[in-house]
């Protein structure tokens, strides 16, 4: 047993191979990157889940240092990872691994706040007196000037030239307001009469006569004119509707009588007055539009479009129902679910139908005489359906 030697068994050391993707990833990087996945900033996460955004970055980071209670550092954490969709144990066992916080008896002093160090009394400090002396900074004496800011001196003058410049104005305008000026008059004033208050005493009664006789006083035309002005003196008025009521209907127009050219003839040789017209009656040169009608003989959709694109009829036509077509300068347009079932009635002829069974006729213009030149008249023993609606309508004609 002595002379036998013994010898470990050699271990093999497992060697981990590293990859180029192959690094640690931390907690604040997973917290982060979750995060940007939400697009939810620091100050998103503090307004949705009232926690400060100060500690969110400390959480992030693995500072325990940051928060003012560390008792809360738990529920800060497993909060802020139930909003990232995170398990919150494993965050809060990465967060105390990799920061070194320790969870703490809610009655322990590191569960409580941190309390701010006191500052030692003057008394106690060993401090220079002179270096750093207790008594608060007092600002030295400023002189009046230096509170004066060269910008706010020009600003003043600014606004002093520009009240200045408004008050001149005004001055200027309220002079020219209050100026009177004479217009000029047509008749310049004349001196009546050249009269000695004491030269008419002895004169004679035939002289005084005279002068008053050749003495003319103004017309009152003239006081007038002084405080008028010429343009209205005598307004013109000319009546808005004046060439047309000059004219007269009995005379002229398409409605005017007409006269007899031989009685015209006549008067004008003999020298009489002129004839008098004649009235003619009124002339009719077209006849009444076609009456047409939409006659439907079983249930039908129908829905009429006038040319505007405004629609005057829409709704379910009833077996026997019948529509007449308003009459218009451009033809309405129908639509028929069923056109089988509808027939055109002009003139008290039934025409179509307007297509076949189960088929959709879209717009077809409702023109009387486009739909006789496009349909035939209506086969009615073809149809029984029609011959019925037929027979109805003979019937309460004939009652």
């Amino acid at each position: 047993m002595i002379g036998k030697g013994f010898r470990r068994k050699p271990v093999k050391e497992v060697v981990e191979t590293t990859g180029f993707d192959a690094f640690e990833v931390r907690l604040g990087d997973a917290l982060r990157g979750e995060r940007a996945t939400l697009g939810k900033s620091l100050l998103d996460v503090q307004r949705e889940l009232k926690i400060k955004a100060a500690y969110i970055a400390a959480i992030e980071n693995a500072d325990p240092t940051a928060f003012d209670t560390p008792g809360f550092i738990a529920g800060y954490v497993r909060s802020y990872a139930r909003y990232l969709n995170l398990d919150p144990e494993w965050a809060f066992e990465t967060f105390c691994r990799e920061s070194g916080f320790a969870t703490a008896h809610g009655m322990s002093p590191a569960a409580s706040a941190v309390k701010p160090k006191r500052e030692e009394s003057f008394a106690t400090a060993n401090r220079d007196i002179f270096a750093s002396p207790s008594t608060p900074f007092i600002p030295g004496h400023e002189s009046m000037l230096a509170k004066i800011q060269p910008g706010a001196v020009g600003s003043v003058m600014i606004l002093a030239l520009l009240v200045g410049g408004l008050g001149f104005g005004g001055w200027n305008i309220l002079k020219e307001v209050q100026k009177v000026q004479f217009a000029p008059v047509e008749n310049t004033p004349v001196v009546v009469a050249d009269l000695d208050p004491l030269a008419g005493v002895d004169v004679e009664a035939r002289d005084a006569g005279v002068a008053m006789a050749a003495f003319e006083a103004p017309a009152t035309e003239a006081f007038d004119r002084s405080f008028r002005p010429q343009a209205l003196d005598v307004p013109v008025l000319i009546a808005r509707d004046g060439p047309i009521s000059a004219l007269d209907p009995a005379t002229i127009g398409a409605l005017a009588p007409e006269v007899d050219a031989e009685a015209a003839m006549i008067a004008s040789v003999v020298g009489t007055e002129q004839a008098q017209p004649v009235a003619a009656a009124v002339q009719v040169t077209e006849g009444p539009a076609p009456e047409l009608v939409m006659v439907a003989v079983r249930p039908a959709w129908v829905r009429v479009t006038a040319s505007d694109g405004s629609v005057i009829f829409e709704g379910i036509m009833a077996a026997g129902a019948q529509w007449e077509v308003p009459q218009t300068e451009e033809p309405a347009t129908v639509r028929v679910g069923e056109s089988g079932a509808v027939y055109m009635n002009i003139n008290g002829v039934p025409y179509g139908p307007v297509g076949e069974r189960g088929v959709v006729t879209a717009n077809l213009a409702l023109d009387a005489d486009q739909l006789v030149q496009t349909y035939q008249v209506a086969d009615i023993a073809a149809d029984q359906d029609l011959a019925r609606v037929v027979n109805v309508a003979q019937a309460q004609v004939s009652q």
